[in-house]
């Protein structure tokens, strides 16, 4: 027998479905939600983050619930994200000291100057990645990270997780709500790390693509 949860969650996705609840449209309180449904609000907010988990709305801190627009999904391939033609970033610096994770991260000394740029990606109004960047501060500019001269290697780490609260937030998912979180870390030909990027995208919106190119070596050892 279906819990309350995924009865409540059943009908509103019945209901945006058929465009009775259209893309953009706010749904009604979670008190009245839950009134309406005859259940408690824990509940109501149980069956609301199934939805939120699936993609299907979006709770905005101080607004409420919107159904959420459809957004197609991104790819992550060689620091890129496409398509990106409908796609714009906002970019935030700061100046700080290496500290906790930061220091094995960029192999750096306890206080190192650093600069970190935040990057927060959208499509129309939604949240579609957040990344922050650190750079030793001798070598930052005012350049885009991924066009900085010096490059000799890329080391990326991908891992599915859930969230953290400020993610979430600065997103609009749910907490619930897996996410591809991407750490790479580029080095120059002396081995140093010029560069740490930590990415974290919506699970249920992103991929992650690897291309491998085989050498000549490799091709020449078959046949």
């Amino acid at each position: 027998m279906p819990s309350l949860r995924d009865t409540i969650a059943d009908d509103l996705r019945t209901r945006i479905a058929t465009g009775h609840l259209k893309a953009g449209a706010r749904l009604p309180s979670e008190p009245r939600l839950a009134a309406q449904y005859k259940v408690s609000t824990p509940t109501l907010r149980n069956a609301l983050a199934l939805l939120q988990t699936e993609g299907l709305i979006e709770k905005i801190h101080g607004k409420g619930n919107f159904v959420r627009h459809p957004l197609s999904r991104l790819t992550y391939t060689g620091g890129r994200l496409t398509p990106d033609t409908d796609l714009h970033v906002t970019i935030r610096t700061t100046n700080l000291r290496a500290s906790g994770d930061l220091i094995p991260l960029l192999k750096v000394p306890s206080h190192t100057p650093l600069t970190e740029f935040l990057y927060l990606t959208h499509q129309s109004e939604s949240p579609r990645s957040l990344a922050r960047i650190y750079v030793p501060r001798d070598l930052a500019t005012a350049e885009l990270p991924r066009c900085r001269p010096g490059w000799a290697e890329t080391r990326e780490t991908i891992t599915a997780r859930i969230p953290t609260s400020e993610e979430a937030s600065t997103l609009r998912i749910s907490s619930t709500l897996a996410v591809l979180a991407i750490t790479r870390v580029a080095y120059d030909t002396t081995g140093r790390v010029i560069e740490a990027a930590r990415l974290v995208l919506p699970g249920d919106r992103a991929d992650a693509l690897f291309i491998t190119h085989r050498t000549s070596e490799e091709r020449g050892t078959e046949g």
